[in-house]
């Protein structure tokens, strides 16, 4: 009976897998960041690259969180993945609300058209310092 449990476990664990990263590359694809960024970066000939490499970093990732494995590249070689991370998150979320055009409508509903600059830092600074505090306060991540 133990075997069909860990069966189901793993079938159940599989495909939710599945499901969860096919939103998320479909969401990748349909925001069209990776054309973007090569577009603006005049690198379209390597697009396939890039996209390899979201792939690869998507299944190191779901390693990572299953295996328990460190790499020692020292403080500082961790805070610029730390900060190439942020980057991306960043192009995604910026990406997303483009093709949602969620700030324009936001600033319209509440008639902020002065302060539309200060709202964006006020969201950059919260995201920055919600980050320090996860990485820089010991447990913080577990407290929440």
């Amino acid at each position: 009976m133990e075997a069909v449990k860990y069966a189901a476990l793993i079938i159940f664990g599989l495909g939710s897998g599945v499901v969860v990263s096919a939103g998320v590359f479909s969401l990748i694809a349909t925001v069209a960041l990776i054309p973007r960024m090569a577009e603006k970066t005049n690198t379209e000939n390597r697009i396939m690259l890039y996209e390899e490499a979201i792939t690869l970093g998507g299944i190191a990732g779901t390693l990572a969180m299953y295996v328990n494995f460190q790499i020692p590249v020292g403080h500082i070689i961790a805070a610029l993945f730390s900060l190439c991370i942020g980057i991306f998150f960043g192009e995604l979320a910026v990406s997303i609300a483009e093709v949602l055009n969620v700030f324009p409508i936001f600033v319209k509903r509440l008639k902020l058209r002065r302060c539309v600059s200060a709202i964006v830092v006020a969201f950059a600074l919260g995201k920055a310092a919600g980050s320090l505090m996860y990485f820089l306060i010991k447990g913080f991540y577990s407290m929440i």
